[in-house]
């Protein structure tokens, strides 16, 4: 008898359980990159939580279905994205065109549970007259045209230039979809000052990205090397190490190390030119953390403001000295515990300053007090009961 109450109870739990769907641009494992790291870990603090998560995911390239997801969701569909000229060739963005996909709207259908869809990319369903009256969140992670003008005016190769040029313009007139969400959840508080202006009658809410830091692993003391990191295969990141190289770390003769996946050939041959710049390029996780902890200076630099930098979070979290351009910094509030430089001349004597000195635990302190607002279990807080809202 006992026994069939234990399982009366745990079938009315199941029924009862929060459920959600999440659409992710990308299958969101490995967390190596920002957009799959916010996606992972919004996805494993829900579980945490007690909230099911029904994941769809758009496979292509080498990132293929990952068991790790198992662990957090209680069920995964992957669909292939459509790459290739059709989905260029279309009055819709290139990005949204190659993920629409009607197995996903069937799968979304199959249930009554809300929608989270990440990032604009995702969101070619928000519009659709049957899911008028579901629960629709849309997670904002770029002001998305601009980011890709940036990306247009940062671009060597003349045809990728031509196409960024092409996606900026195709995604600003594809942006007011955003309307028929329930709310938008939005990264930095200069993105939440844009939506609110340009969709007055809508719910925008600021949520920051989800990260991996659950905690502070930040050490004391003191260490030799300075560290630029980021996805080097990404126009913004080999233009940021590009300018630290040419403006910055040419004029050090300090230990530096540049980390980061897939980086360009050009770049390569950049840094062979100064022997005391090494480069890691494709780090595994322990790897790129043990670099992270152990270094004395982190240089981060942007040549646009777009977004929330996720780098910037986890050198926060796991890193001594930071210093970063206003770009890096906008629309965080974090400006306090970091040196702020936007000239190559700045930049050298912030790393002269701080290149000698030890990190102590009243600094550290001061960072945690100074990260509330990116932590990850009270965002997830704030996310769950926009889910039920």
């Amino acid at each position: 008898m006992i026994k069939i109450l234990i399982l009366i109870s745990r079938f009315k739990n199941l029924l009862l359980q929060e459920s959600v769907n999440i659409v992710c641009l990308d299958v969101p494992y490995p967390a190596n990159y920002g957009g799959a790291i916010n996606m992972f870990h919004k996805i494993r603090w829900l579980h945490k939580k007690g909230i099911a998560v029904y994941l769809h995911c758009f496979q292509y390239g080498e990132r293929g279905p990952a068991q790790e997801l198992e662990k957090h969701c209680k069920g995964i569909y992957y669909y292939k994205r459509k790459t290739g000229l059709r989905s260029f060739l279309s009055f819709l963005p290139y990005n949204v065109k190659s993920r629409v996909s009607v197995e996903l709207k069937k799968n979304l259908l199959k249930n009554d549970f809300p929608i989270i869809f990440e990032a604009l990319h995702t969101c070619y369903l928000l519009s659709d007259k049957d899911f008028k009256k579901r629960n629709k969140l849309f997670r904002e992670s770029n002001i998305e045209h601009e980011y890709f003008l940036h990306l247009a005016k940062n671009e060597k190769n003349i045809f990728k230039k031509f196409y960024f040029y092409t996606e900026a313009f195709k995604l600003k007139r594809f942006e007011k979809v955003v309307i028929h969400s329930n709310v938008m959840l939005i990264v930095s508080t200069e993105d939440e000052a844009y939506f609110k202006n340009a969709y007055p009658q809508s719910d925008v809410k600021f949520l920051p990205s989800f990260h991996q830091n659950d905690q502070l692993l930040i050490q004391t003391g003191v260490s030799n090397y300075i560290l630029y990191h980021g996805n080097l295969s990404v126009s913004e990141n080999y233009v940021a190490a590009s300018w630290l190289i040419d403006h910055v770390f040419c004029g050090v003769k300090l230990p530096v190390i540049i980390a980061g996946l897939n980086p360009p050939q050009f770049l390569e041959e950049k840094i062979s030119q100064y022997s005391h710049i090494t480069l890691k390029k494709n780090c595994s996780r322990e790897e790129m953390d043990s670099l992270i902890e152990n270094a004395q200076i982190h240089c981060l630099y942007t040549p646009q403001a777009t977004g929330l930098k996720l780098k910037l979070l986890n050198v926060l979290y796991k890193g001594r000295f930071v210093i970063a351009n206003a770009y890096m910094l906008h629309g965080t509030a974090l400006q306090k515990s970091c040196v702020v430089a936007d000239t190559s001349t700045e930049y050298i004597r912030a790393i002269e300053e701080c290149m000698t000195k030890e990190f102590s635990e009243q600094q550290i302190e001061t960072r945690k007090n100074d990260l509330k607002i990116y932590n990850n279990e009270w965002n997830t807080d704030q996310l769950i009961k926009y889910i039920k809202h």
